[in-house]
Order: structure tokens, then C-alpha cells, then sequence
């Protein structure tokens, strides 16, 4: 699941950059008033900007919606991961104690 998600997400932040660089700008219209106005027939007269920022919102609402899920599943991820309970293997959490640590409260840092 992981990694299907992880797939869908590097293909929403190329999705999300591709329809970026290619929109036009707000004053890629001045143009057209000098005759090449003719660049936009492939979408329709007005349909490509209308198109476009539609499909950029889909995209970056993937991206953000992924994003969160992943976030998610990584920081509740078991510590269990990876154990097989049928074979009788278990991990045990000790505690920290401060008695076996090598370091007694009388020590000092050298200067």
C-alpha cells in the first residue's frame, strides 16, 4: 500500500510540474493582439487556460491529499514490522535505567 501510494505521488508532483510550465503566463494575451493568436487552437479559443488550471488544482489536490497519507503512515508505523508472531519471535522493549550506565553524577566534562 506503501508503495503504491508512493507511486501515485511521484506521478502527481510531475503531473503538478508539467501542467505548470505549460500554462501561459497573464500576459501571454498581449500577443495574440499582434497576430499570434494562433497558438491557442489546440484547446479551443479559451478552453486551454479554463482546462489546464482545472487539472493543475486535481493534481496538486492529489499531491497534497498523498502527501498527508503518507505522512501519516510513516509516523504510525508498529514496532512490531517485520515479525513473524507465528514462528514465536517477539521483540522486548527494556527500559532506559540510569544504573547501568557507565557514567556516575561526580563526573565532569575536561576542559
Amino acid at each position: 500500500m506503501f508503495n503504491v501510494l508512493l507511486v501515485i505521488y511521484l506521478l502527481a508532483a510531475v503531473g503538478v510540474i508539467g501542467l505548470v510550465l505549460i500554462q501561459q503566463g497573464k500576459g501571454a494575451d498581449m500577443g495574440a493582439s499582434f497576430g499570434a493568436g494562433a497558438s491557442n487552437t489546440v484547446f479551443g479559443a479559451s478552453g486551454s487556460g479554463n482546462f489546464l488550471t482545472r487539472m493543475t488544482a486535481v493534481f496538486a489536490t492529489v499531491f497534497f491529499v498523498i502527501s498527508l497519507a503518507l505522512g501519516n503512515m510513516s509516523t504510525h508505523k508498529s514496532d512490531a514490522q517485520g515479525v513473524d508472531v507465528s514462528q514465536g519471535q517477539f521483540i522486548e522493549k527494556t527500559k532506559n535505567n540510569s544504573e547501568s550506565s557507565p557514567s556516575s553524577e561526580s563526573d565532569e566534562i575536561p576542559q
